[in-house]
C-alpha cells in the first residue's frame, strides 16, 4: 500500500550530501505522487522525540532544486541515541520512565506517517535499524529507509556513502592554500588533519585528489615554485602502521632539501596511542552518547606534530584541520549523480513499503538495493591495498606500513 505521509529526517555529523539528498526526495515523490504529503523533522531524532515538524508546502516543492546548491541540512541535526535512555533523559528528550523509542514511534503514529526516511551515517542508522526493529515487535504499521551519509566513507557492506567523493575534493581544496604557507617560515612542517576516526578513506582520497592537481599545474623552480615544496610528502591512517624512525630519516632529507614538509594524517591515526597516554597520566576521555571519542579533545594533529617537528628540525609548525569546511560544502555533480540514484530509488521502496538502507551493497556484487538493516555497521576499514593508495604512496616516495587492525 503507497504511503500517504512520508517523513524525512537528517542526524549525526554533516556530510555534504544531506541538503542534496533531502531536495532529491522532495523532487522525486512530487514528481511520482504529489498527493503524498512530506514532512521534515527538525533536528534529527531530537525533532523527532519532541514533534518538532514542517511541512514541505508548495512552495518548497516548487524550489526543491536550490537544496542541491547548499551544503549542511537545513533541517538541523543532532546526536542523540533512542536506547540511550537515560541520555534522552538527561537531556529532556523524554520524560523518567518513557522508552525514547516508543516515544518516537508514538509520535509517528501521531503524525500520520507511513514511511520515515533517515539520512545519516552508521549510528543514524543503526538507531533507524533499532526503530524499526521496534516498530515491527510492536505491530506499528510504519516503514523506515535509510539513506548513507558519511564523508568517512567506512558503512558496511556499502561501496560509496553520499558525500564523501565532495569532501575529499573540498579536503584537497582547502590545502592547496594552507600549504603556500611553507613561504612564510624556514624549515616549515605543515600538518593536515582531515576528518576519519577508524577510517582512512578520506584522508587517502584527499592526499590523492591534491597530489593529482599537482600535475596539472605549471611550476618555476628557479624561483622557489617547485612541485617538491607543494607535494604531499607523507599519509598516516588509522589502518597503517607508522615506523616513526624510518619516517623521520625520510623526512628529514625533505626537510633539509627542500625545506619544508607536509603531512596528511587521519584523525584516528594514532588515537590508541594518545589514549593510552591521557589514561596513564589521569585525564578524562570525553566521549559523546553513542561512547564514540570526542576526537576534538585529544588533537591527533598536535600529537603527530610533536613526534615529528624536533626530531626533523623543524622550525615552525602549522597545524591546519579541513574537516569543517569538507563536511558543510554543497554535494559535487559525481554525489549529486549518486544522490539521485539512491534517493530515486528510496522513493521507489516507499511505495512498496520495502525498508532498509540504499546503496551498492558490496555483498550483492554492488547492486544498488535496499539493504537489509541488520547488515548495517559503522567502521568499515580502508583498504590500504587499493591500487591508487599504492600509487600514491609510490609517488611520494612513502612505504606502505604493517596492516593495523583498527579497533571499532
Amino acid at each position: 500500500m503507497k504511503p500517504k505521509k512520508v517523513a524525512i529526517l537528517t542526524a549525526g555529523g554533516l556530510a555534504p550530501c544531506l541538503s542534496s539528498a533531502i531536495g532529491a526526495l522532495i523532487e522525486r515523490y512530487t514528481e511520482i505522487d504529489p498527493t503524498i504529503e512530506i514532512i521534515c523533522y527538525r533536528g534529527g531524532y531530537k525533532g523527532l522525540l519532541l514533534g518538532d515538524s514542517l511541512t514541505v508546502c508548495a512552495t518548497i516543492r516548487e524550489n526543491a532544486q536550490i537544496l542541491h546548491n547548499y551544503g549542511g541540512s537545513p533541517i538541523g541535526n543532532s546526536r542523540v541515541k533512542l536506547t540511550n535512555i537515560k541520555d534522552c533523559i538527561k537531556r529532556g528528550l523524554v520524560q523518567e520512565g518513557q522508552d525514547p523509542q516508543k516515544v518516537a514511534a508514538d509520535q509517528l503514529v501521531k503524525d500520520g506517517v507511513d514511511v520515515l526516511h533517515t539520512i545519516g551515517g552508521d549510528d543514524t542508522n543503526t538507531a533507524a535499524a533499532e526503530l524499526a526493529a521496534f516498530l515491527k515487535q510492536n505491530n506499528y504499521d510504519l516503514t523506515v529507509i535509510g539513506l548513507p551519509k558519511t564523508i568517512d566513507n567506512d558503512v558496511y557492506p556499502i561501496r560509496q556513502s553520499l558525500g564523501a567523493w565532495t569532501a575529499a575534493a573540498h579536503g584537497a581544496r582547502n590545502f592547496a592554500n594552507v600549504v603556500a604557507e611553507h613561504n612564510a617560515n624556514p624549515r616549515m612542517l605543515i600538518v593536515h588533519e582531515v576528518m576519519g576516526r577508524n577510517c582512512g578513506w578520506l584522508t587517502a582520497a584527499t592526499a590523492r585528489q591534491y597530489q593529482d592537481k599537482l600535475d596539472t599545474r605549471q611550476w618555476l623552480p628557479e624561483i622557489g615554485l617547485s612541485k617538491e615544496r607543494f607535494s604531499v610528502h607523507a599519509v598516516y591512517i588509522p589502518e597503517m602502521a607508522v615506523d616513526f624512525d624510518t619516517e623521520v630519516a625520510r623526512l628529514s632529507r625533505i626537510m633539509d632539501e627542500h625545506d619544508n614538509v607536509n603531512l596528511f594524517i587521519s584523525e584516528g591515526a594514532g588515537v590508541e596511542d594518545i589514549l593510552r597516554a591521557m589514561e596513564a597520566s589521569g585525564q578524562t576521555i570525553v566521549r559523546d552518547a553513542f561512547g564514540h571519542v570526542k576526537l576534538d579533545t585529544i588533537n591527533p594533529g598536535g600529537y603527530f606534530a610533536k613526534e615529528f617537528a624536533h626530531r626533523i628540525g623543524a622550525e615552525k609548525t602549522l597545524i591546519q584541520k579541513s574537516g569543517y569546511y569538507s563536511r558543510a560544502a554543497a554535494a559535487n555533480d559525481a554525489d549529486q549523480r549518486l544522490i539521485k540514484g539512491c534517493a530515486d530509488l528510496a522513493v521507489e521502496c516507499a511505495l512498496r513499503r520495502e525498508g532498509g538502507v540504499i546503496g551498492h551493497d558490496e555483498g550483492r556484487n554492488n547492486t544498488l538495493r535496499a539493504i537489509e538493516f541488520d547488515r548495517i555497521k559503522g567502521g568499515k576499514p580502508f583498504d590500504i591495498d587499493t591500487p591508487w593508495f599504492e600509487e600514491l604512496l609510490v609517488k611520494i616516495g612513502q612505504t606502505k606500513g604493517a596492516r593495523v587492525e583498527v579497533s571499532h
